[in-house]
């Protein structure tokens, strides 16, 4: 497969796919863990805890060099991204897991949608979007291009929240691809 990186016009045109997606409640398409910093394990099922995040993942042992005491953020546990929007800017849905986004759902993630306190049920567990924002990167631009770095980081990037939403477990339990992601109210 052709692995270039799309163009502006491109990735522009696959916006109204990810403005077609459920409201409500979709599928999990998608669980990725990071054991280590750049490896990633693409598993079927996983354990979300409230203190550790989805087990298995190196969240809390990798810290946040943006908390002071390079702590982890237990409002950053899991990062949570569309999968129309992973779908168009990787094109190959083996490259899905470059992201760093540990659930990929097919759900409408924008910020209109899914307010700060939005709480979504994913098998046996809850998770909660909180407030603090979710970006592209140096690795997002690496791995996916300029364009759709800019994108996902532009205004409507950011109103359509592209790049995906920190969440942080409310209730532990287990998830499994195909489970229905819904908005609990």
């Amino acid at each position: 497969m052709d692995m270039r990186h799309l163009t502006m016009t491109e990735l522009e045109a696959g916006l109204d796919e990810i403005r077609r997606a459920p409201l409500d409640q979709g599928v999990l398409h998608m669980i990725v863990r990071r054991p280590l910093t750049g490896e990633r394990e693409v598993v079927g099922e996983a354990h979300l805890d409230g203190e550790l995040g989805l087990v298995g993942d190196n969240w809390r042992a990798r810290g946040n060099p943006h908390t002071p005491d390079r702590a982890p953020d237990p409002d950053a546990q899991l990062t949570v991204m569309s999968s129309r929007a992973i779908a168009l800017v990787a094109r190959d849905r083996d490259r899905w897991p470059l992201a760093g986004d540990q659930l990929f759902v097919d759900l409408d993630l924008s910020a209109a949608n899914l307010q700060p306190g939005t709480k979504l049920a994913l098998g046996t567990a809850v998770i909660e979007v909180t407030a603090t924002p979710h970006t592209g990167c140096g690795k997002f631009l690496q791995r996916f291009g300029l364009d759709a770095m800019k994108l996902v980081n532009s205004p409507l990037g950011r109103e359509l929240q592209l790049r995906g939403v920190n969440t942080r477990v409310v209730t532990s339990g287990v998830i499994r691809v195909g489970d229905i992601a819904r908005k609990v109210t």
